[in-house]
C-alpha cells in the first residue's frame, strides 16, 4: 500500500478555530468495542449529537505472536469504514481516532493500521496506557465536575486494558495502565468457558497481585470520591441494580453476590445476571474478576458509575490543543526542566529553525501542525546531553520514544525522536522505520531545517543571523547567508561543506550560497 495522504495525516496539533455549530468527532478503537461520539460546539461547550457503538472485540483476535486474526481485522475495518460514513463532512482538524491497548500489543501495527485509517478515511493515533488514563480521567472530570480541592479516583475497565488514576479538577495526577481487561482477562483465566469458584480465586489472587503494584502509593495519597467508567464498569452497576443490591452504583458487599450468582451458572454461556445485556456476557467474568481485585486491593467500598470515557476526553483534549493549555507544551517544559536542557540556546535553536520553516513552508507544502512539531523538536534538541555527549542525539531520541510524555500519542513520540536523532551526525537508514510512509515527507524536511539550525548555533552565539534565506525547489533546499558574517566563522563553514553529504539521506539536495 502506497503512502496515500489521509484526511487528519499532518498531526492534529494545532489550535482549533471553531464557530458555534461546529461539530468535533472522537473515534475509539478499543478493544471490546469501537466507539464513536460527534459533539457540536456551542457557547464553549460540546453538547453530544450522536453516539456509535459496535462491538469488535478487537483483543479476540490477538495471538501470542502479536498477530491479529483474518476475522478480527474484517470487522474492524468493516466498522471503521460504517464509521467513516459518519464523519466525511466534518473538517479533518476536528476529528481525533484513538487506538489502544490490542493495537499496541501488535508486532506489526501499520499492518493494521493502514487498511484501518483507508477504512476510516482518517489517521490513527496509537497512545500509551498512561496516556489513555490522561485521557478517560479528562472525559470523566469534564461529565462530572468536583471542587477544586477534592481528589478523585477513576478506574476504567476496558477489553484489553484497565486504567487508574487519581485526579483533582482536570488534571490527573497519578496514572497507572494494567495489561488485564475484561476480554484479555477472560480468555486467560476462562477460555475453555468453564467458572468454577476454585478457579476463581487462583485468578483473583494473580489480577490483585498486579493492583497491589501500586495500591500502597495510591492509598496514601488517598481520594474523596471513587469513579468507574466504561462498559465493563456501567453493566456491573446495572446488574447491581436490577438484583436490588444498589440504584446504581457498585458497594463492596454486592460484588461478592454478584460473583457468586455469576459463578453458579458453571459456564460463561450460561451466565444469567438480572440487567445483563447479551453482547456483555461473553466478558463479564474477566471484568467483574478485575473490579474485584481492585476493590480488594485499594480498599474500596463504593464507586459511583460515569457514563463518560476516553472519547469524550478526546474531545475535550482536542479543545486545547494548540492553545494556552496544550497538555504537550507543559509536558516539554517538563522535560526540559528535568534533564537540563539549556532553554536559552534551545530558544535560539527553535527561533532559528522556526525561520527556515517559514520560508520553505509553501514549497515544501508543510503545515502548521508541522510548524509545532518542528518547534516542539528543537526544544528537546540536547536532551540526551545529561546522558553523555557521545551520541547524545542517541540519547536523546530514545528518552523521546520511550518515556511516556503526557499528550503526545506513540506516532507523534516517534516523530519528535526521529527528529532528534537525526539532528547532527549521520543519518542512519533505520531512522525512520517507526514512521507510515505518509509522514515521511514532512519528518525528513523538518529534520533537514532543524540541522541547519543546530548548526547556526554550535558556537551557542547570542549575537542575531544578519541574513538567513531559505528556499524549497522540490527536494532542492539553498540556504543563503550574509558572506562576511559566513567568512568570520570557518567552523561554521566546514560543518555546512559536508553537510550536503549528509543530508543526502534525507532525500534533500542542499546548496549554500553566500551573499
Amino acid at each position: 500500500m502506497t503512502g496515500t495522504p489521509l484526511p487528519g495525516d499532518d498531526f492534529p496539533t494545532s489550535a482549533l478555530s471553531l464557530r458555534d455549530g461546529d461539530l468535533l468527532a472522537a473515534v475509539d478503537l478499543g478493544s471490546n468495542s469501537f466507539h464513536m461520539v460527534v459533539a457540536q460546539y456551542l457557547l464553549g461547550q460540546l453538547r453530544v449529537v450522536d453516539r456509535l457503538r459496535e462491538q469488535v472485540r478487537l483483543a479476540e483476535g490477538l495471538d501470542g505472536r502479536g498477530g491479529l486474526s483474518a476475522e478480527v481485522r474484517t470487522r474492524a475495518f468493516e466498522c471503521l469504514s460504517r464509521f467513516g460514513q459518519r464523519i466525511r463532512d466534518i473538517p479533518p482538524q476536528q476529528i481525533r481516532a484513538i487506538a489502544t491497548n490490542t493495537v499496541r500489543r501488535l508486532s506489526s501495527p501499520q499492518s493494521f493500521l493502514m487498511p484501518a485509517e483507508s477504512a476510516l478515511g482518517h489517521a490513527i493515533e496509537v497512545v500509551s496506557g498512561r496516556e489513555e488514563a490522561r485521557l478517560v480521567y479528562l472525559g470523566v472530570a469534564h461529565a462530572q465536575p468536583s471542587r477544586p480541592d477534592e481528589l478523585r479516583l477513576v478506574i476504567d475497565i476496558g477489553g484489553g486494558s484497565t486504567e487508574c488514576i487519581i485526579g483533582s479538577g482536570f488534571e490527573a495526577i497519578e496514572r497507572e495502565s494494567l495489561q488485564l481487561g475484561c476480554v484479555a482477562t477472560t480468555r486467560r483465566y476462562f477460555g475453555d468457558g468453564k467458572l468454577t469458584p476454585r478457579r476463581w480465586q487462583e485468578a483473583l489472587t494473580e489480577v490483585t497481585a498486579e493492583f497491589q503494584q501500586f495500591a500502597a502509593a495510591y492509598r496514601a495519597l488517598g481520594w474523596d470520591d471513587a469513579i468507574g467508567s466504561s462498559g465493563t464498569n456501567k453493566a456491573i452497576g446495572e446488574v447491581c441494580a436490577a438484583m436490588k443490591l444498589t440504584k446504581g452504583a457498585v458497594i463492596a458487599d454486592a460484588l461478592p453476590q454478584v460473583r457468586d450468582r455469576l459463578l453458579a451458572a458453571g459456564r460463561i454461556d450460561a451466565i444469567d445476571l438480572p440487567g445483563l445485556s447479551a453482547d456483555r456476557r461473553p466478558v463479564i467474568a474477566g471484568g467483574l474478576l478485575i473490579l474485584e481485585a481492585a476493590f480488594d486491593a485499594l480498599g474500596l467500598q463504593r464507586m459511583m458509575v460515569s457514563k463518560a470515557a476516553m472519547r469524550e476526553g478526546v474531545l475535550y483534549d482536542m479543545l486545547g490543543r494548540g492553545g494556552a493549555d496544550d497538555p504537550r507544551d507543559a509536558s516539554v517544559a517538563a522535560l526540559m526542566l528535568r534533564y537540563g536542557i539549556d532553554k536559552a540556546q534551545a530558544a535560539r535553536v527553535e527561533a532559528t529553525a522556526l525561520r527556515l520553516f517559514d520560508d520553505v513552508a509553501e514549497g515544501w507544502q508543510l503545515s502548521v501542525d508541522d510548524r509545532l512539531m518542528l518547534s516542539r523538536a528543537a526544544r528537546l534538541h540536547e536532551l540526551g546531553l545529561t546522558i553523555a555527549h557521545s551520541q547524545y542525539q542517541v540519547h536523546g531520541a530514545y528518552v523521546v520514544e520511550h518515556t511516556d510524555i503526557s499528550g503526545f500519542s506513540r506516532q507523534q513520540q516517534q516523530f519528535l525522536a526521529a527528529l532528534v536523532r537525526t539532528h547532527r551526525r549521520k543519518v542512519p537508514k533505520s531512522a525512520f522505520d517507526a514512521l507510515p510512509d505518509r509522514l515521511l515527507p514532512s519528518v525528513r524536511h523538518l529534520s533537514a531545517l532543524l540541522r541547519l539550525a543546530v548548526l547556526m548555533h554550535r558556537a551557542h552565539e547570542a549575537d542575531p543571523i544578519p541574513r538567513l534565506e531559505a528556499r524549497a525547489e522540490g527536494e532542492r533546499l539553498t540556504l543563503t547567508l550574509d558572506r562576511r558574517w559566513l567568512a568570520a566563522r570557518p567552523l561554521l563553514n566546514a560543518d555546512l561543506d559536508g553537510e550536503p553529504a549528509d543530508m543526502a539521506a534525507l532525500g534533500v539536495r542542499l546548496r549554500v550560497a553566500a551573499d
